[in-house]
């Protein structure tokens, strides 16, 4: 599952991107992207995506000023993306769960050695091609140096995009200290590449050398500094997942109610629209559109209304037609709800509101005769939910005190 969330951090939004597997994650996973580069970058994307396949959840934003987040990047620095990442787990530890995995990709990396030391529900960290001191940057825009630091900045080009560089920025990444590395106190992987020409393999060695254990190291062979090849990013994930299960405590599964057969159970999430909803056997989600507040975590209300409709529609018809030895090859229902408040003006009158239809589409594959066709669509208004919908049911609600 893929979700476009929002957060804010030091007065800005930032826009970034949840990706959960089906079954309930092993742990949260912050992902920092490399410097200018945006959390769509091929790499992060490969990276959160197999990731996802071995159960974590795995979460990556653009910093201030980059992508689709608000904010000037001139006015940005390393510290200020420093406290971008703490504000991206404090907001995951608020909505869903604190992160217990930092993975960084080059300046990223650096970045996440440092929101570390004010994170303490992290239990591990994984940098990947990251310089050991935040200054290594400075050789991207080497040429540019001394016109930022005598006339304040100046555009520089990175990848093929052009930046205002602010003296701000060369003072910030200067001033920052290595010390947090020997402190870190959570267990650390430094993966590199020996053929790394944007960072060389000894910033490494330098991380690795000030680092205390529980450490590892792990050479990404024939990679490049982005990870470009899905090979590489593939590898460094798997590897990130089997080093990650002896480091990182996974995420206590909530405890599933006890639903008896018949039964639904819908228990809150982030205490505003998301929701878990359990039955016998099954568990599944609800939220509700971005737009209206939620997090479009699963289908709205009106969503599971109407699939319930459709799917006891095929259902019925299904069995109709295998008990009758139709040739029905396929069904296909598609429905959605409308308050109509102009048609059947007089009825929505009697009943104080508008008219409200369910609208169903029924569509018929196979070799069927036109009284086949007929046959199946009165089947249609006989199946269970159709006739709990037009039996007008009454809805008894009673409070509990305690479950």
């Amino acid at each position: 599952m893929r979700q476009k969330l929002t957060f804010d951090s030091q007065g800005h939004t930032l826009a970034g991107l949840l990706e959960t597997p089906d079954e309930p994650p092993r742990a949260y996973v912050l992902f920092a992207h490399c410097f200018t580069c945006g959390k769509d970058i091929a790499a992060a994307s490969r990276i959160s995506r197999f990731l996802v396949r071995a159960r974590f959840a795995v979460f990556r934003f653009d910093f201030t000023g980059l992508g689709n987040s608000d904010g000037d990047f001139a006015n940005t620095n390393f510290s200020t993306n420093t406290q971008d990442l703490v504000a991206a787990a404090r907001y995951l530890e608020a909505t869903y769960e604190a992160p217990r995995l930092l993975i960084g990709h080059s300046l990223g990396g650096t970045a996440v050695l440092q929101a570390a030391a004010e994170l303490p529900k992290v239990d591990a960290v994984v940098t990947i091609g990251a310089p050991f001191e935040a200054d290594h940057v400075l050789h991207n825009f080497h040429a540019d140096l001394s016109q930022i630091e005598t006339q304040g900045q100046a555009e520089v080009s990175l990848g093929g995009r052009c930046f205002t560089i602010r003296r701000q920025f060369i003072d910030d990444v200067r001033a920052q200290s290595t010390e947090t590395i020997g402190a870190l106190d959570k267990a650390l992987l430094v993966m590199h590449s020996p053929l790394d020409t944007t960072v060389d393999i000894r910033e490494a060695e330098k991380i690795y050398g000030a680092a205390k254990h529980p450490k590892s190291f792990i050479s990404l062979d024939r990679a490049d500094h982005l990870l470009s090849q899905e090979a590489d990013s593939e590898y460094a994930a798997q590897a990130i997942a089997g080093w990650a299960s002896r480091y990182v405590t996974e995420s206590s599964t909530p405890e599933r109610p006890d639903v008896p057969k018949g039964h639904v159970v819908v228990s809150e999430m982030d205490h505003r629209f998301q929701q878990s909803v359990y039955s016998d056997h099954h568990h599944w989600y609800a939220d509700e559109p971005i737009a209206m507040g939620g997090q479009n975590g699963g289908p709205d209300p009106y969503e599971h209304l109407l699939a319930a409709l459709g799917t006891c529609t095929a259902m019925t018809l299904r069995m109709y037609a295998t008990r009758k030895k139709l040739r029905l090859d396929h069904v296909e229902v598609s429905l959605f709800h409308e308050r109509n408040y102009v048609a059947d003006a007089d009825q929505a009158e009697q009943n104080q509101s508008g008219v409200e239809r369910l609208v169903r589409r029924i569509y018929l594959q196979g070799e069927l005769t036109a009284e086949q066709r007929q046959k199946l669509l009165e089947i249609a208004d006989k199946c269970p939910v159709h006739r709990t919908l037009h039996n007008d049911p009454v809805v008894q609600t009673e409070l509990v005190e305690s479950r």
